[in-house]
């Protein structure tokens, strides 16, 4: 029997369906995982094995067969654990098949059988309410999960507590709605004394969502007046706390499923690495370019940040794909595979050369070369010096690869009294400058 679960793999902000599919075949006991696992799901063998044998079952002694569709898709994180344990209960015969395929899983499994916080549930809620299914998640993230609207969300806190909850012997309790933090303020613009035009430049900056940097000695208050911008900002609508939020999913940082309408504020460490700042790496992760998505980042002794950083972070300044609004930079952000890849508040670094540059560079270089000018044209260059002093000449290869070496042909060749070279009548070719007399 071939049982499936639905669930989702986390690609920026975006989730994307993942069908856990588990069939029971004849052989030798084993557990198999494929579909591209990177070692959290590859090490989920064993957490599954250990919670289901907690709530007093065995594995059957056959082959378990576990594909992740589609294969092509690169699979990250220990959410996949809680679908993979129910994929293989419903190909055992103990959770009902035809229940679980009208939600979607997700969620951390302990020795003991617990399931456990995994980060983006409020991704995995979007996408439920987007197909019209419901979503199975860790209790703990319940609140962060009924933001998603009118879905059922199934908050369980182990394993055998949401089996008992769909064979009817426990009913576990509804979700309670997420609570949303007043909007907090930092250090208010009324308390700085004096700096008529700094305040008169963040005013323009906030009002028409443009960039801003700050010049002058250390102690006139260049980052008091940049912790103060996001005090003048207007708070946070429903959508856009809802992004904000996305990306503290994604990232693991939002506690307790509590919505925040404060416009973030990050202030990077001059030191910060590229990945740190801009996000990616081997697993696409939201940067602090990221996690100030709506809000403001401050680059503190901008001159002391690497160069490379820099070139980085520079499309988010001029708006990314040019979908600017509000602060807002939507780029697109590639790991290591060809599918792993999603849209996310992180730029990209641009490149330096357009194609018109490289083509009009491959073309000047061949005009060049005809006109006696470069590399291929300079056969009579001057001869070089090595390394303790002494005065040497290049190598000339011969047609067939080989250079001349006969000790014979060079003593063989003696100057004229004008100083030329006579042409030599042998098959070789001379060394150094010998080269130009054939």
């Amino acid at each position: 029997m071939i049982a499936s679960v639905s669930t989702v793999a986390y690609l920026g902000l975006e989730a994307r369906a993942v069908e856990v599919q588990c069939n029971l075949v004849a052989g030798l006991p084993s557990f198999v995982v494929v579909g591209l696992p990177d070692k959290a799901v590859a090490e989920s063998r064993e957490r599954v094995r250990a919670a289901i044998a907690a709530i007093g079952l065995a594995l059957p002694p056959k082959r378990i067969i576990l594909n992740l569709s589609p294969a092509d898709l690169p699979k990250e994180g220990a959410h996949f654990d809680l679908p993979i344990a129910l994929a293989l209960l419903a190909a055992m015969g103990v959770a009902d098949a035809e229940t679980l395929s009208g939600y979607i899983v997700v969620g951390e499994l302990g020795l003991d059988g617990r399931v456990a916080p995994s980060p983006g549930v409020l991704l995995a809620a979007l996408h439920a309410s987007e197909e019209g299914k419901g979503l199975v998640c860790p209790v703990a993230q319940g609140p962060e999960a009924a933001w998603a609207g009118s879905i059922e969300v199934i908050a369980a806190p182990d394993l055998i507590g949401l089996l008992n909850h769909f064979k009817g012997n426990q009913l576990l309790p509804a979700a309670p709605a997420g609570e949303m933090d007043t909007p907090g303020y930092g250090p208010d613009l009324a308390q700085v004394k004096g700096q008529e035009t700094a305040k008169r430049a963040l005013e323009i900056a906030a009002a028409g969502g443009h960039n801003m940097i700050m010049v002058g000695p250390p102690g006139a208050g260049k980052s008091l007046l940049a912790s103060c911008l996001p005090g003048i900002l207007p708070p946070l609508d429903a959508a856009e706390a809802l992004e904000v939020s996305m990306v503290a999913s994604v990232a693991g940082t939002l506690s307790g499923g509590r919505l925040t309408r404060t416009r973030p504020f990050r202030s990077p460490h001059h030191s910060a690495s590229m990945a740190a700042l801009t996000g990616g790496g081997l697993k696409v992760k939201p940067g602090e370019v990221s996690l100030a998505h709506l809000g403001v980042l401050f680059l503190d002794e901008l001159p002391e940040f690497q160069r490379a950083v820099l070139d980085l972070a520079a499309p988010a300044a001029r708006g990314g794909r040019g979908e600017r609004r509000a602060g807002q930079c939507a780029c697109h952000l590639s790991g290591a595979g060809p599918a792993d890849r999603g849209d996310e508040p992180v730029p990209l670094r641009a490149s330096r050369r357009s194609r018109a540059s490289v083509r009009a560079g491959a073309e000047m270089r061949r005009r060049l070369s005809g006109q006696g000018v470069g590399a291929a044209a300079r056969s009579n260059r001057p001869a070089r010096r090595s390394a303790a002093g002494h005065r040497r000449r290049p190598r000339a290869a011969t047609a067939g690869g080989r250079i001349g070496r006969s000790r014979r042909a060079r003593r063989s060749h003696t100057r004229s009294s004008d100083g030329a070279l006579p042409r030599c009548g042998r098959a070789h070719q001379c060394r150094g400058r010998g080269r130009a007399a054939h």
